[in-house]
């Protein structure tokens, strides 16, 4: 099993509850080693993709979909939302969680905090 803070995050029932210190730490891992935001940015990509479980499910525009995976574009992070056979691409600082949020959407939050000021 790994180490850091992201081992211990999983068990948070809620993402709201994370504290500054522990998105700051959370970004500080994924981050680590980066230079300037486009590498900053890859950091991210590869933390939500290895960490948050998915498929999940979650409401956009009132409309139930399927999250089934994330991909780095140019611009950011995007979730890949599924609804009967349709793909619809939806930047994941704008992607609604469910309640309770799947496992590893910590990382999602972390990303959310970092982008405010990159």
């Amino acid at each position: 099993m790994g180490s850091g803070l992201g081992d211990l995050l999983p068990r948070l029932w809620r993402v709201e509850e994370l504290s500054e210190e522990e998105l700051d730490a959370l970004v500080e891992e994924a981050t680590i080693d980066a230079y300037g935001d486009n590498e900053q940015l890859g950091g991210f990509a590869v933390m939500i993709e290895d960490n948050l479980e998915m498929p999940f499910e979650t409401t956009v525009l009132g409309v139930t979909v399927i999250v089934e995976g994330v991909t780095r574009t140019a611009s950011g992070i995007v979730a890949d939302c599924v609804r009967d056979g349709h793909h619809q691409a939806i930047d994941v600082l704008d992607l609604p969680l469910p309640e309770p949020p799947p496992k590893g959407a910590e990382w999602i939050a972390a990303y959310r905090h970092w982008a405010r000021f990159a």
